[in-house]
């Protein structure tokens, strides 16, 4: 089922069936008539002789010179030249796709001023599956991505490069081999297609998508570790949490109640009278993480739909308001937050591994998970890696939306570096599967020496772990495991076992 553009109802499961599942889109009509209505009002001011920013004058510190009539035809490829100005290796093409979905919704709000051929050009560039080379870096996130976005502006001209049924093309050829037209750009075209935070909002997009079933996943190994550490489970309780009030510690505690459900341990087995932050905290910490990943996706999802631009159009009102729209912070903000509760999350998954490894606080179990220590050293060295990873996310985790650095002669003094933010926390979260993995492992490892049975959710993400990674009786190299699991969790494999087990694990 297609993708239907209106401007107004993209939702981040959108972005990510396109830009993963290649799912087709269709522009709605009705935005295909404001688009149209838009360009006619655009063409009458340039008629008019309105001086308008980025149409008829240069841009950023330039926005005062005039162009003339000759200099307004040649001004959007020169635009799209000196602007095609990233560096790094080529962006994935999901983050691209997604890019692209992001700015043809923004043109199907009827403010952009391009040319209706230039929108459908972008529509069929995804359908038939052509992705503009995009270099990683470059976008300081303010006036919008315009390095990135300007070179996938570049195939509106036939130049630039582009990625075809997994093969690397000039531009021109893969567009001919698509049987896609090349429209070029005329006035206002240009900007049109590079003026807003289309790539670091379609990165984050994809980002919110995953990090929802992450967090499902981070109750499900933390379910594990807590039963196979005996817990007291009174602190999972949702009545104790709707007391205080936050909605997420009280969808985390529901989850983790539905994931232990019928384990001895509810059936008056000796547990402790409290145990330690790291395990009672669980649901106050994930929670939080829930509470800021929904005011993330609420923020995601209105700029998504919103019209990032500069300047903006409006017909009705016979007005061209210029502003400052494509000014990414809005986002910055949000997804810089989000990276710090991922990383949060697996600190305190890396403090119960620490419980599962260290023989003084894992309530019997073998030291380092290994009954021969001493000869065999068993996942001592996993928490190695685990340690390393997060202090990687600890470093990424610091802020980048209050790191601006001005340019353009200082007529762009404050930007949102919003880049850097989506950036980091792609690999915040790429760091978070290994950590998640690992702690799946030690907790697989831990519950196979006891021997009450656990609850029917813990059970099937025993089971499902135990289909990627054999218990480990003697030492072997863990690498292999450790990266296998680290899939594992980022194709959802354990979450996918558990959920047709026991149900659906709520997020918000």
């Amino acid at each position: 089922m297609a993708v239907v553009i209106t401007g107004k109802n993209l939702t981040i499961e959108d972005v990510y069936n396109v830009a993963h599942r290649n799912e087709k889109v269709e522009l709605h009509p009705d935005a295909l008539q404001r688009i149209q209505k838009c360009r006619i009002f655009i063409e009458e001011k340039i008629q008019e002789g309105e001086i308008m920013y980025g149409v008829n004058t240069g841009i950023g510190e330039f926005s005062e010179v005039v162009l003339n009539d000759e200099q307004i035809k040649q001004f959007q490829k020169y635009l799209i030249y000196n602007h095609s100005a990233g560096i790094g290796k080529p962006c994935p093409i999901e983050h691209v796709r997604a890019a692209m979905l992001s700015r043809i919704n923004v043109h199907a709000n009827g403010n952009s001023g391009c040319r209706p051929i230039i929108t459908q050009t972008f529509i069929e560039m995804l359908n038939k599956g052509v992705t503009p080379v995009v270099c990683e870096k470059g976008s300081v996130g303010a006036c919008g991505d315009l390095s990135s976005m300007s070179q996938i502006a570049l195939l509106m001209m036939g130049e630039g490069e582009a990625f075809y049924k997994g093969e690397r093309f000039p531009g021109k050829v893969a567009l001919e081999k698509a049987g896609i037209k090349i429209p070029g750009l005329k006035a206002r075209d240009g900007l049109a297609s590079i003026n807003g935070s289309n790539l670091l909002t379609g990165i984050a997009a994809l980002i919110i998508y995953e990090t929802e079933r992450f967090f499902k996943q981070a109750e499900i190994a933390a379910a594990m570790t807590l039963e196979a550490l005996m817990a007291n489970l009174k602190p999972y309780d949702e009545r104790l949490h709707k007391l205080r009030g936050f909605q997420g510690a009280v969808t985390c505690a529901k989850n983790l109640k539905k994931m232990i459900a019928d384990s001895d341990l509810l059936k008056g087995m000796k547990v402790k009278v409290q145990d330690a932050y790291s395990m009672r905290s669980t649901p106050q910490v994930i929670g939080a993480a829930l509470d800021q990943l929904r005011w993330t996706r609420s923020q995601i999802e209105i700029e998504l739909n919103g019209v990032g631009d500069n300047p903006v159009f409006l017909p009705d009102d016979g007005i061209v308001l210029t502003g400052a729209n494509f000014q990414g912070s809005p986002i910055s903000v949000p997804v810089d937050m989000l990276g710090a509760c991922i990383t949060m999350v697996c600190v305190i998954s890396e403090r119960r591994l620490n419980r599962l490894l260290n023989p003084a606080l894992s309530v019997g179990l073998p030291a380092f998970l290994t009954k021969g220590a001493g000869m065999f050293s068993g996942h001592m060295l996993s928490q190695y890696t685990a340690d390393m990873m997060i202090v990687e996310q600890r470093i990424l985790s610091t802020p980048a939306s209050c790191q601006s650095i001005p340019a353009a002669a200082d007529q762009e003094d404050f930007v949102s570096m919003g880049m850097n933010t989506s950036l980091k926390t792609r690999q915040i979260l790429d760091n978070a599967y290994g950590i998640l993995g690992i702690e799946f492992i030690a907790a697989a490892q831990a519950l196979d020496f006891r021997d009450f049975k656990p609850g029917k959710g813990t059970r099937a993400a025993h089971k499902a772990v135990r289909k990627i990674v054999e218990h480990l009786d003697i030492d072997r190299p863990l690498f292999d495991d450790h990266n296998n699991m680290m899939e594992t969790v980022k194709n959802r494999d354990i979450l996918h076992a558990v959920e047709e087990e026991i149900g659906e694990l709520q997020t918000y």
